[in-house]
C-alpha cells in the first residue's frame, strides 16, 4: 500500500515568554505621538522612552500588554546623530523635557510628523493630499514657560517644590528648569527658603494634612510685572505678614500676591476661591501692540514669543475684511479676539471660566476696541443663541482645550457654516477626529504647525478651513 511521504515543515519560532524587569535588543523605527521611540520585538510593538529613531538599544521592559510593550533605555548601542546632551538632568523624569535629547531641527520635523501621524489614524476626508507646512520653532527654544505651577512636599526631611514623575505621584524636586522664565524659578525656590525659615507646613498627601500645595508663579515677559499665588490646604497662611514682606523686599517685580483654597486630596490645582493678599488681583502683559490685565485662574498663551506667530498665522489664515463679523471661541482672556478685532466689524466671544470672560470684557475697554464683546458659557449654547438673535458670523476662530471641539459645537459650525474658518488646535489627535466630521462641509486648505513648546512632544497647529 502507498504511504504517503511525510515533510519536516519548518515549525513557526515560538514567542519567548517575556516578563516585567527583562532586557532586550531593539532598533528604533519612529518616534511616536508622546516623544517615545517605537520599534519591534518578535513583532510585538515597543514604545521605549528615551529612545530616537535609528539607534540600536538595550531596553527594559516595564509593562507588557496583549498588543504592546513599555520600555525605558537603559543602553544605547548605536546613538542617533540626532541625540544631544540634555540641559536638565532630570529631563526624561518628569513631563515637560521629554525632548531635551533630540536635537531642536529634529524636534521640528518630529512635530510636523506627530500631526501626519494622526491624520493617518482618524483618515478625514482628503487627509493625503493636506498642505503640512514646516513647523514654525523658536530662535532660542529656552526659558520661554511664562508660568510655573510647582507642587509643594517634604522630601527626606526637607521641603521640594517640583513637578511628579511621569505617571506618578513621586515629586522631583527641581531647582533649575531651562524652560521656565528665570524670574519663576527664582520666586519659587526663595518661596521654599521662606517655608523652611518660618516653619510653615507643606501639604501631605497621604496624611491629608499641612498647609501649602501648590505655588502657582506668572510673569508678565513685556512689563515684568510678577504674581505669586499660594494654593492652599486650609485658609489661614501662617507667618503671612513676614512671607509677603520678605517676597517683596526679594523680588519688586512682584505686584499681586494672591492665596487659593483648594482642600483635600485632588487632582484639580485650583479651588474655589481665591482673594488677594498683597497688591493687584492681576498683572498687566503687552502682546502684539496690544495690553492684556492676566488674574489669577485666567488662561494665557505660556509662551508669548511664539503666540504672536500664531495669531499672525491665524489672521493670514481668515482673511478677513471689515464687514466681516467674527466669533472667537474659547477666547481666554480675549487675546485672539482683540488682536483681530481691527480687521473685523464685530467680534463675538465666549468662555467658561467667569475671570476670563470678565478680563477680556477690560482688556477690550482698556484698549479702546469698541466692536469687540465677551460673554460667559460655551461656544456650544452661545452661537445658536447668538444665530437666533440674526448674528451670523462671516467667520469663526476656535482654539479649544486638549478635548477639542465640543460635539455641539461641530454641530452648531456645520449648520451656520461660517465662510473663513480657523482652527487652532493643542492636540493633533483631537484636532484629526475633529476634521472627520468637520470636513463635511469644510476643505483643509493647509494646516501650519508651530512649537509652542520647545523640548516637549506636543505642538501647536494653525488649520485654514474652506467652506465647499
Amino acid at each position: 500500500m502507498y504511504k504517503k511521504p511525510s515533510y519536516n515543515k519548518k515549525a513557526a519560532p515560538k514567542k519567548r515568554r517575556l516578563e516585567v524587569g527583562q532586557e532586550i535588543p531593539l532598533k528604533i523605527k519612529r518616534m511616536g505621538i508622546n516623544g517615545e521611540g517605537i520599534g519591534y520585538f518578535e513583532r510585538t510593538i515597543c514604545f521605549i522612552e528615551g529612545a530616537l529613531p535609528g539607534e540600536k538599544v538595550i531596553a527594559k521592559i516595564t509593562e507588557i500588554k496583549p498588543r504592546y510593550m513599555n520600555g525605558v533605555v537603559v543602553k544605547i548601542k548605536q546613538a542617533s546623530p540626532d541625540r544631544v546632551e540634555p540641559v536638565d538632568s532630570y529631563a526624561g523624569e518628569v513631563g515637560g523635557f521629554e525632548l531635551e535629547h533630540l536635537a531642536y531641527p529634529a524636534q521640528l520635523e518630529f512635530k510636523r510628523d506627530v500631526i501626519k501621524q494622526s491624520l493617518t489614524k482618524f483618515r478625514p476626508e482628503g487627509y493625503k493630499q493636506y498642505d503640512l507646512r514646516p513647523t514654525i520653532g523658536m530662535k532660542d527654544p529656552a526659558g520661554y514657560r511664562n508660568k510655573s505651577q510647582f507642587q509643594f512636599r517634604k522630601i527626606d526631611g526637607k521641603i521640594a517644590a517640583g513637578l511628579y514623575k511621569t505617571n506618578s505621584h513621586d515629586l522631583v524636586d527641581l531647582e533649575t528648569c531651562s524652560v521656565q522664565h528665570p524670574l519663576t524659578l527664582a520666586i519659587t525656590r526663595y518661596v521654599v527658603d521662606l517655608l523652611e525659615k518660618y516653619n510653615v507646613f507643606v501639604y501631605d498627601e497621604r496624611r491629608d494634612t499641612g498647609v501649602v500645595k501648590t505655588l502657582v508663579v506668572r510673569v508678565a515677559m513685556e512689563t515684568n510685572e510678577a504674581q505669586v499665588v499660594f494654593v492652599t490646604n486650609e485658609y489661614d497662611l501662617p507667618h503671612e505678614e513676614d512671607i509677603v514682606a520678605d517676597l517683596l523686599e526679594k523680588f519688586p517685580e512682584i505686584v499681586s500676591i494672591m492665596q487659593n483654597h483648594n482642600p483635600g486630596r485632588t487632582s484639580l490645582i485650583w479651588g474655589d476661591n481665591t482673594w488677594l493678599l498683597h497688591g493687584k488681583e492681576y498683572i498687566t502683559e503687552k502682546l502684539d501692540g496690544l495690553t492684556f490685565k492676566l488674574s489669577a485662574r485666567a488662561f494665557f498663551q505660556l509662551n508669548p514669543k511664539q503666540t504672536v506667530k500664531l495669531y499672525d498665522e491665524a489672521r493670514k489664515a481668515l482673511e478677513l475684511s471689515e464687514n466681516d463679523n467674527l466669533i472667537d471661541a474659547y477666547s481666554g482672556v480675549g487675546t485672539i479676539g482683540l488682536s483681530l478685532a481691527k480687521h473685523a466689524k464685530e467680534v463675538r466671544g465666549m468662555d467658561v471660566i467667569p475671570e476670563s470672560v470678565e478680563d477680556a470684557n477690560d482688556n477690550a475697554k482698556a484698549n479702546g476696541i469698541t466692536n469687540a464683546h465677551y460673554e460667559h458659557g460655551g461656544a456650544e449654547r452661545l452661537m445658536p443663541l447668538w444665530a437666533k438673535e440674526g448674528f451670523k458670523p462671516d467667520s469663526l476662530v476656535v482654539d479649544p482645550p486638549r478635548v477639542g471641539l465640543d460635539d455641539r459645537l461641530i454641530s452648531s459650525i456645520l449648520k451656520t457654516k461660517p465662510k473663513h474658518f480657523v482652527y487652532i488646535s493643542c492636540n493633533p489627535s483631537t484636532l484629526a477626529r475633529d476634521l472627520v466630521r468637520l470636513t463635511k462641509s469644510y476643505d483643509v486648505a493647509y494646516i501650519q504647525s508651530i512649537d509652542m513648546f520647545p523640548q516637549t512632544a506636543r505642538v501647536e497647529a494653525v488649520v485654514k478651513l474652506t467652506l465647499k
